[in-house]
């Protein structure tokens, strides 16, 4: 692992500053997990994998909260500025959105639990095609994105940004495929209608993914990148 911040002459600001760079980096560690395991209960019908997603959903909540009263601790003793300032504000936002995927995540397995958890028949491969294809997608991306984020590489996370159009258009023409499933047999309204929420979930976790690659950037280089064009 690589942190950049230049030492202090208070050491115990590099301790501070360094374990807001581990909490974020654990928080990612779990965020990514809850999106592996969410994939792999759909891939494989696993209700139990599925319940303990849902479970364990508030330890992202709880890390979240601790790490934004120690960031507010933090400023208001030592009042970072520079590239320490910008460090903090990073690591704020990106907690955010790591909870955010956490909850998307939780969305996907809640899914697994709707149409595996009953009586009806699975759904063909066709209709889960998607989810599969989108959430390798996302997995991809959330992890480029969190090794941009430890070892703050700016290079790597332009990279994210410049190729998240990727997962967008996957994600309109899983739509398309969907819709057209639809039209083919109206039988298939329902699996359809949980098949958009989860690959619309995937595409939610590939937007956060994008928004730590930027906040990296911002970071290393001072630059706001958000809403522009790649």
């Amino acid at each position: 692992m690589t942190i950049q911040n230049e030492g202090h002459i208070v050491k115990r600001f590099d301790g501070e500053l360094n374990q807001l760079h581990y909490r974020i980096v654990e928080m990612g560690g779990l965020a990514l997990t809850q999106l592996k395991d969410a994939l792999l209960a759909v891939k494989n019908k696993d209700l139990a994998l599925a319940r303990k997603i849902s479970q364990r959903e508030n330890e992202l909540d709880h890390l979240e909260v601790e790490t934004d009263a120690d960031i507010v601790e933090l400023i208001a003793r030592r009042c970072p500025v520079g590239g320490d300032l910008r460090m903090v504000m990073a690591v704020s936002k990106g907690v955010t959105d790591l909870e955010r995927i956490g909850d998307e995540a939780v969305k996907v397995a809640n899914i697994a639990l709707q149409i595996y958890g009953n009586d009806a028949c699975d759904p063909n491969d066709h209709l889960l095609r998607d989810v599969h294809v989108m959430g390798q997608m996302a997995s991809s991306a959330l992890e480029k994105a969190l090794e941009a984020f430890d070892r703050s590489n700016d290079e790597m996370a332009r990279d994210i940004i410049t190729h998240h159009h990727e997962l967008e258009d996957e994600f309109e023409a899983s739509l398309r495929r969907l819709i057209t499933y639809i039209m083919e047999d109206s039988r298939n309204i329902g699996f359809a209608i949980n098949m958009v929420l989860a690959i619309k979930a995937l595409e939610r976790i590939g937007a956060h993914a994008q928004n730590l690659a930027e906040y990296v950037i911002f970071q290393v280089k001072g630059k706001d990148v958000r809403h522009q064009n790649p």
